[in-house]
């Protein structure tokens, strides 16, 4: 074991963790929720076009691998005279890619919601635009905290692929201290590691918010 490379290496790598990996998974995710409910949203609205776009969206999102989607974009969109950094590329795939998944969890929380919800917000004068955003929203928000969270503890694995479109993230920067010394195994085993503990710290910060949530349900 070579413990003075594992000395110099661990700053190197939590620092791009703290640079690369962190800020690309909120932004992404961020965005991606975004996406998720006009997504959702838009399969639920009754307007046929809408449904149908939305529809096929998520198809080919969840239809297609994630890494086909960053090389489609990082690498073809130029063919075509769209030229994008990677950091840009990697938040707009991500983004795109949550969007897909995430939008079908948000529609099943809404529709989980008792349509009497929906009846006493009209019973009281409340159009169905406000009675969606104060009382249906939040209330499957509750319901999709379990696996939005688990959505967002994959985008932080999944993001070790943008080191392939050239993105400086956790695992690119272990990547790099590998080359030149050869110890693979034992760089990419850290790499590993930082990963599981950023993802132990969300898997608690998720049980905590579940707990909190739970308080205000009926």
């Amino acid at each position: 074991m070579d413990w003075e490379l594992i000395g110099s290496s661990i700053g190197p790598i939590v620092l791009g963790a703290i640079q690369g990996t962190i800020p690309l998974t909120a932004a992404s995710f961020a965005l991606g929720l975004t996406i998720a409910v006009l997504l959702a949203l838009a399969r639920i609205s009754g307007v046929a076009v809408l449904s149908a776009v939305a529809r096929a969206y998520i198809s080919i999102i969840r239809g297609t691998p994630l890494l086909v989607q960053l090389f489609v974009i990082f690498y073809g969109m130029p063919q075509l005279g769209i030229t994008l950094d990677p950091w840009p590329s990697a938040i707009i795939v991500l983004s795109m890619n949550v969007g897909g998944y995430a939008a079908e969890i948000i529609r099943a929380a809404i529709l989980s919601i008792p349509r009497g919800q929906w009846e006493a917000a009209a019973m009281i004068g409340m159009p169905r635009g406000q009675a969606l955003l104060r009382i249906v929203l939040p209330q499957a928000a509750r319901v999709s905290v379990p696996p939005l969270s688990n959505t967002l503890i994959s985008l932080v694995k999944d993001s070790s692929l943008c080191s392939l479109i050239l993105v400086t993230e956790l695992f690119r920067v272990a990547q790099r201290i590998a080359a030149p010394s050869g110890e693979f195994l034992l760089l990419y085993a850290i790499a590993g590691a930082i990963y599981w503990v950023i993802c132990l710290v969300l898997a608690f910060g998720q049980d905590r918010l579940e707990g909190r949530l739970d308080r205000y349900a009926v």
